[in-house]
């Protein structure tokens, strides 16, 4: 997700909207309560909770600009 103030977020959840609207709602990660709102950007389907979970670790570990390049495809 994109906040307000242009930093990016990372998470995974098993409701996409509802978890989105929960960010905006103040009720989401301490990260986002200060930035909303916020936009979700990019998001990947996965088979299970493992895979979620793995895939976030390394999309955290990726730099802004390589995050925005996966944005923009």
């Amino acid at each position: 997700m994109r906040c307000a103030d242009g930093s990016l977020y990372t998470g995974c959840t098993n409701d996409l909207l509802a978890r989105v609207a929960k960010h905006n709602s103040g009720k989401g990660a301490r990260y986002t309560r200060s930035r909303r709102p916020v936009t979700l950007v990019w998001s990947q389907r996965v088979k299970d909770k493992s895979r979620a979970l793995s895939l976030e670790a390394r999309m955290k570990q990726l730099t802004r600009a390589d995050k925005l390049a996966l944005i923009a495809k």
